[in-house]
Parts: C-alpha cells; sequence; structure tokens
C-alpha cells in the first residue's frame, strides 16, 4: 500500500505547507536529508494551547502531538517536491512538551507523533527520537516537533 493509500484509508489529508511565523525557512535540505523547522500543535487551525500536567492530560498531548504528524507530513510533501512516495527514512523527531514541572510523561505525548507516522511510513518510519518537559513553547501550544528525513534521488 502506497504512502497515498495509507492516507486515504487514515482519512488524512494534508496541509499546504504553513508560513513561518519568524525568521526562518519551513524546512531546509542538504543532499538527500531534509530538516523541516518546528510544528506546533494546531486544533481547529488554531494554536492548541495548553500545559501537560497542568490543564492537558496525556491522552489529550497524545492527540495534539498526532495533529502535528498531519502538518509535518504536508511539510515534507513539499520537501519532497509533491510526493511522499520519495521518503526513504524518517530519521528523526524531535518533542518539545509545554509541561508542568512534576509532568514526566513527555514521551507518551510524542508517541501521538511516532505512531501516525509508523502507520503511514511502515518500516521507514522507524526513526531516532528525543521529547523533551519545556516550560513554554511560542503561542503557548502544548507540542511543538521537528523531524529530519532522508530522501531517496
Amino acid at each position: 500500500m502506497s504512502v497515498y493509500e495509507k492516507l486515504k484509508a487514515l482519512n488524512i489529508t494534508l496541509p499546504e505547507v504553513a508560513l513561518p511565523a519568524a525568521a526562518y525557512l519551513p524546512y531546509m535540505q542538504t543532499g538527500n536529508l531534509v530538516f523541516l523547522s518546528g510544528h506546533i500543535a494546531k486544533q481547529n487551525g488554531q494554536p492548541w494551547v495548553g500545559k501537560l500536567g497542568e490543564n492537558m492530560t496525556t491522552e489529550e498531548g497524545k492527540q495534539a502531538a498526532r495533529a502535528v504528524a498531519v502538518d509535518l507530513m504536508g511539510t515534507l510533501q513539499h520537501a519532497c517536491g509533491g510526493d511522499l512516495n520519495r521518503v526513504k527514512r524518517i530519521v528523526k523527531v524531535m518533542s518539545l512538551v509545554n509541561s508542568s514541572t512534576s509532568y514526566t510523561e513527555q514521551h507518551l505525548v510524542t508517541n501521538g507523533c511516532s505512531e501516525l507516522l509508523g502507520e503511514v511510513f511502515g518500516e521507514a518510519a522507524k526513526h531516532a527520537r528525543s521529547a523533551f518537559g519545556v516550560a513554554q513553547i511560542p503561542l503557548g501550544c502544548c507540542v511543538e516537533i521537528e523531524l529530519m528525513a532522508e530522501l531517496a534521488d
């Protein structure tokens, strides 16, 4: 099953590349590696605001991370010249989770992104990963995730 058949089966429509909110690019390619800038969680097109361990549950954070993965794939599709089948491997995912000082389930929140990538890209989605708890994320968002992928020639 192709990447696009999997997206269709999951009822996922990829968004257009979001315009950067500051002085950076949505992605940068060097050789066959593409680095996607951090994407914030959005809900109904607006920043998904919240702090894990304070006013959000781990399950809500996981859903936010899954939403970020959809946006990341939209940007990755653009970086691939419109063809996600060019993704050879998801190399690395780095997740920032807006967390209270006592919250320790950032890794479970980040699974929302990793698991969706696995559903879409299969074996090629197995990646290295970091998940950090941070005091704040731009716009008060609950999750921000960046991604690095290797593209086929």
